[in-house]
């Protein structure tokens, strides 16, 4: 059983400390994806977890193991890059072979293993070929089967899809993730794509600035953000926020800066009249409606056919996002009416940005 553990898992490099104190379990099995923006450290983590960089503080383990001071080489890992990293003279059979042949793996044995991970990923028909003579998508699953045939305990992904043109980066999502399924080894992968995260991971590391910021299930954290910031990376298009004071009337509202009010639940959250709140609500929750309680001009409507999306902005500028199915007939210039329904609404703090849900 081959789970990761990070413990009080710190990097600093001089007095700029980029990982400040992460703690991560990651249990046998699992498909857990970091994801944030550029400059949060997701990648620096892999690479402690990988013993490309050295701890400042804290602990990793490994299969029960403390490996701060084991070499990259001896963890039983295997890694995939961005940049595929392939050797240039060496035929796909050569690169898949290389790594075994320097463990003293017998001929046979690598012939073997060859033949069987070329098959899975579908390149047994390539594997006379050099690396320029291969698509992006080839070199990829070149470079997955360079880890497959070592058979690792952690499987460790840096962004491999990056290179990869719209299209094909679908298509690799899903070989991954079958590959992960076919062999339920644990695996680790890295991305700033969110859509990639949702749909690849069984559980999601939200990162920002060296920080954890909340880890879970992809439809937990997109359903219970735990702030503001994880409300805003999970979901595309983005969560819409409203900002405003809370009211004391019979019922509670939301009084925003253009002087509008929204209702707002009267149970499953915390908040007290006067208190500063945002509320969060995503575009495919939005509903036009001509009595709704919020005025907005439409900037942009984008039609998709079986979609359609409006790009809106309130009286005071504050941009608003609605997610249509199906096709509309509001255009760029209008002026419409919306509302926010009690049961998709998001409340957090502003000043502290924590979520205000109690249950």
């Amino acid at each position: 059983m081959t789970g990761v553990q990070l413990r009080q898992v710190k990097k600093a490099y001089g007095a700029l400390e980029v990982i400040k104190g992460v703690d991560l379990d990651i249990k046998h099995g699992e498909f857990c994806v970091f994801v944030g923006p550029s400059g949060c450290g997701k990648s620096t983590l892999l690479r402690m977890i990988s013993g490309l960089e050295e701890l400042s503080g804290g602990d990793i383990v490994i299969g029960g193991d403390v490996v701060n001071n084991v070499p990259a080489a001896d963890r039983g890992l295997a890694m995939v890059f961005q940049s595929y990293a392939l050797y240039p003279h060496m035929t796909v059979r050569e690169n898949l072979s290389f790594g075994l042949e320097n463990i003293g793996t017998p001929k046979r044995e690598i012939a073997e293993k060859i033949g069987q991970v070329a098959k899975m990923l579908q390149i047994d028909q390539l594997l006379e070929r050099r690396p320029k003579d291969l698509s992006g998508g080839q070199r990829q699953r070149v470079a997955i089967g360079r880890a497959v045939v070592r058979e690792p305990r952690v499987f460790l992904f840096d962004e491999p899809l990056s290179n990869l043109d719209a299209e094909l980066r679908v298509d690799m999502r899903g070989e991954i993730s079958s590959l992960h399924r076919r062999l339920g080894n644990t695996m680790i992968y890295v991305t700033h794509d969110q859509v990639e995260a949702m749909t690849m991971a069984d559980k999601i590391a939200v990162l920002r600035a060296g920080r954890l910021e909340q880890f879970g299930a992809p439809l937990d954290l997109y359903n219970r953000p735990a702030n503001l910031f994880v409300a805003g990376f999970i979901g595309s298009p983005k969560m819409n926020f409203f900002s405003g004071e809370v009211t004391s009337h019979s019922t509670p509202s939301l009084k925003i800066a253009t002087g509008e009010s929204i209702p707002l639940p009267d149970s499953g959250f915390s908040f007290k009249p006067g208190q500063k709140v945002t509320l969060g609500i995503r575009p495919n929750h939005i509903q036009m409606s001509a009595d709704g309680p919020l005025t907005i001009s439409v900037r942009t409507a984008e039609q998709l056919g079986g979609e359609s999306y409006l790009y809106c902005s309130l009286g005071d500028g504050t941009p608003v996002t609605l997610h249509l199915s199906g096709q509309t007939s509001t255009a760029a210039g209008e002026v419409i009416r919306f509302t926010a329904p009690l049961a998709h609404i998001h409340l957090f703090d502003t000043t502290s940005g924590l979520s205000l849900r109690q249950d």
